[in-house]
Formats: C-alpha cells, sequence, structure tokens
C-alpha cells in the first residue's frame, strides 16, 4: 500500500530545513499540529501524518489484530520515512506517539537524528516504585467507558486531557477531533496506549531526547517527565508553563519554540 495514502501524509514548509515528522497522540489527527505547523514552517521541513484508525488515514489499511500493539504504529513510522526517503529526521511525537516515536528510533536508528517527547508517559498505570497517574482501576473504568459510549466519553473527557478550563473551545476542539476517530479502531487504539508499558524500551533510544511536560497535567503527571528523562541515555527535560496534555494546542508558541530551539541546534 502506498505509504502516502495509508497514513495521509501531509509535508509543508522549508524544504531545504531540517525535517520534522509530526505525529499525534490518541484520538487525535494531524489537524491538532496545526498550530505549532503554522510557527515552524519557514524554518522547517514538516512532515505530519495520521495513524492507520486515525484522522483521514486509509480505512483500507485498518486491521484491529494488527494495530492492538504500539510496534505496529512504529512500524509504520518507519515505513513512512522509508518511504519519502528522509534521514536525520527529528521525530516529534505528543503523548502516545512519544512511545512510538521512541520504539521507531529504536528500530530504525539510521533514520534519525533527534527525538522531542510531547507530554510523554511509557505507563499509565502506577506499581510499587512507579508513578503513571492511574490505578489498574482507572484504566478499566476508563476503557470500559469508552467502549462502552465512545462519543460520552469524548464529550466527557477532553476537557480533562485538554485542561484549561477557562478556555472551553480547545476542548470542544479535541473533542471534535475524538469524534471524527472511527470509535471501532479508537477502542483498539485505547487499549494498546493505555495498557502499555514501554519503559524498558526508553533504553534502546539512541538520539539525543528532548522531553516536554507541563506545569499541570492531569494525564502525565510531572513525575512521569522526569521519569523519562532519567531513563534516557542522553535527555533532557523542559517543563512548559502550560496546563492540560496538549500543549501543542493549548500553547502553540512555546511548544513550537522549544521544537525549533532543540531540533535546530
Amino acid at each position: 500500500m502506498d505509504v502516502a495514502r495509508r497514513n495521509n501524509v501531509t509535508r509543508v514548509g522549508d524544504p531545504s530545513g531540517p525535517t520534522l515528522v509530526l505525529a499525534h497522540g490518541f484520538g487525535c489527527d494531524q489537524q491538532l499540529w496545526h498550530p505549532v505547523a503554522a510557527r515552524l514552517r519557514d524554518r522547517f521541513d514538516l512532515v505530519l501524518f495520521d495513524h492507520v484508525g486515525s484522522g483521514n488515514a486509509d480505512p483500507a489499511a485498518w486491521d484491529p489484530d494488527k494495530y492492538a500493539s504500539l510496534t505496529a504504529y512504529a512500524d509504520d513510522v518507519v515505513d513512512l520515512v522509508e518511504a519519502l526517503d528522509l534521514r536525520d529526521v527529528v521525530f516529534v511525537g505528543h503523548s502516545v506517539a512519544a512511545m512510538i516515536g521512541a520504539l521507531a528510533v529504536a528500530a530504525a536508528p539510521d533514520r534519525f537524528a533527534k527525538l522531542v517527547m510531547i507530554t510523554p508517559s511509557p505507563r499509565y498505570i502506577d506499581e510499587a516504585g512507579y508513578r503513571g497517574g492511574f490505578t489498574r482501576a482507572d484504566i478499566d473504568e476508563l476503557l470500559h467507558s469508552l467502549e462502552s459510549n465512545y462519543l460520552g466519553w469524548s464529550q466527557a473527557m477532553a476537557p480533562q486531557i485538554m485542561g484549561n478550563p477557562d478556555r472551553p473551545e480547545l476542548a470542544e476542539d479535541l473533542a471534535a477531533t475524538f469524534c471524527r476517530t472511527d470509535p471501532a479502531a479508537a477502542k483498539v487504539f485505547a487499549r494498546a496506549t493505555f495498557l502499555s508499558d514501554n519503559r524498558a524500551d526508553l533504553a534502546k533510544v539512541s538520539v539525543p531526547t528532548l522531553v516536554v511536560d507541563c506545569r499541570q497535567d492531569a494525564i502525565a503527571p510531572r513525575e512521569v517527565g522526569a521519569y523519562v528523562r532519567d531513563h534516557l541515555p542522553a535527555a533532557e527535560l523542559i517543563t512548559l508553563d502550560a496546563t492540560g496534555h496538549c500543549p501543542h494546542v493549548s500553547a502553540p508558541h512555546a511548544t513550537a519554540e522549544v521544537i525549533a530551539s532543540f531540533a535546530g541546534r
């Protein structure tokens, strides 16, 4: 299958600049990157795409068994950079896509120069010595709610994920993005996301990495960002003066500037 069609690939910006691949998180699509892309396109070659099962990715590519694992999404990323013959890529992943990026970098390190992880979480479930932010009962309840009424879950969860209650339009935009996602695919992606444990994969990332978290985030608390930084071979952590799990939407200028500063070194 043609990768550009499969993943609805869009390429904009300055083709002479460093190449940034922007990857969206669960329930989202590439449209949520537009505020950041608008601030980067005069300096960088930007590649945006939709994960299979999301946005305008080709529905014919969806396979619920294949995409029950984050490895399949990482394989798609490797396919994408190879099909476009991209090298020295700076991969920018939001939320679960940060971990997808880590898996892709580990699988094809010769294609990637740097990794930017926006509000990452290698494991959402708490256990002894590790705080992910949720108990197993919390995640089971979340998945049950999502699987029984996806549209209702989207409306209820979007404000919690986005934060910024004084700017309700941001949560409305996120809920609209959730509602554009095929519920059947969302259920599979949700399980792959919220039940994943990729802590051991952090040590396999061989490129310089920027971890970006927010001052307050209901999905990935500050301890998670510090954990990711401390378990990567070469990483730095920047905490934005922002709230919510989606700073590329709620604080696009600050997010774009930390990406540009790191990618342009």
